[in-house]
């Protein structure tokens, strides 16, 4: 009887494993912490909005973790209340991407952490004014030497810690995820009308994987021209190939119901929107209302367990911490 029984769950498991494997998209994984000393640094360095000139922005300001790790603006607004050029990506599940940015420039996310400090359109800072804060606070030195071995506060260090934190961002369990995983009941028949239907026509061909996206670059009106608000232009700001021009990574569908407005530009308000838009100019396809709404559906059913921690209190500045400076 007991061998039956092993028979058997083999059996299920084997019929699990085959059932997730067979579709595009995969499920999330939980993260792996290797180094928790290490990512309760960059936690509080993510919240810190002292690493900005004004000491008003911090990683999370854009990148708002109660929101879907965006900010749900069309484009953040950077240091003296700056218009961004183009729509903040989630942070989330950010470790799955091939590269990060819109237009690929930092390959990973250490490379990324250091970009926005330094840029005038956002943090406005710089690397060593930000650094002079941090060695400035005997509660941030302590930490730092703890983690890195050295009381010297390093660029290296800071942008390793930021990363470690992010990597530590994923959103497994939605609903999808436990029907990829074998429960039938986890998905409304509507919803997996949908996902069929998003199969079909051909939308997995660049939203697929454990992300549903985020693996490469396509370009952003395939059938027609897509007329952006923003003058961001693609890859081709990275390679200067031609052939690059208004090619985009492709963003993750996790969480999806929560990092609206859409595209590069901000320019789709809501989900229903974005599918007509892209149906429309990357497929060649009218979606009917009816059609989209079971995509939406399954788009919904892609929001998976978001990040819960205790939120950092960060160590107080000093008598000799450089003071912020909100306006030029």
């Amino acid at each position: 009887m007991r061998s039956l029984i092993l028979i058997a769950t083999a059996i299920t498991l084997s019929a699990t494993a085959a059932f997730a494997a067979d579709e595009p998209i995969s499920p999330i994984q939980p993260a792996k912490i290797a180094n928790p000393a290490m990512v309760e640094l960059g936690k509080k360095l993510f919240f810190d909005p002292r690493l900005s000139k004004s000491g008003f922005i911090s990683c999370n300001s854009c990148h708002n973790l109660s929101m879907g790790g965006t900010d749900n603006l069309k484009t953040s607004i950077g240091h003296n209340w700056q218009k961004g050029p183009i729509n903040a990506p989630t942070v989330l599940n950010s470790s799955l991407n091939l590269a990060q940015f819109w237009d690929g420039r930092a390959l990973t996310l250490q490379d990324q952490a250091g970009g926005p400090i330094a840029n005038p359109g956002e943090m406005a800072s710089t690397h060593t004014l930000a650094l002079s804060v941090l060695q400035s606070i005997p509660a941030y030195v302590a930490e730092y030497k703890k983690v890195f071995g050295s009381d010297k506060v390093s660029v290296d260090g800071v942008t390793k810690a930021i990363a470690a934190f992010e990597e530590t961002l994923v959103t497994p369990n939605s609903r999808f995820d436990k029907w990829l995983k074998g429960d039938k009941k986890a998905l409304t028949a509507q919803e997996l009308a949908g996902y069929e239907l998003f199969k079909d026509s051909g939308c997995t061909a660049c939203h697929n994987g454990a992300a549903a996206g985020g693996n490469t670059y396509q370009k952003m009106g395939v059938v027609e021209p897509y007329k952006a608000s923003s003058p961001a232009e693609g890859r081709v700001a990275v390679t200067k190939d031609e052939a690059d021009r208004f090619y985009f990574k492709v963003p993750t569908l996790r969480n999806v119901e929560m990092t609206y407005p859409y595209f590069h530009d901000g320019e789709a308000a809501t989900l229903a929107s974005a599918v007509d838009t892209m149906g429309r100019i990357q497929l060649g396809k009218k979606f009917s209302t009816e059609e989209n709404d079971k995509i939406v559906a399954f788009l919904k059913s892609l929001t998976g367990d978001q990040p819960d921690f205790k939120l950092p209190i960060l160590p107080p500045s000093t008598d000799s911490t450089p003071q912020p400076k909100p306006f030029d």
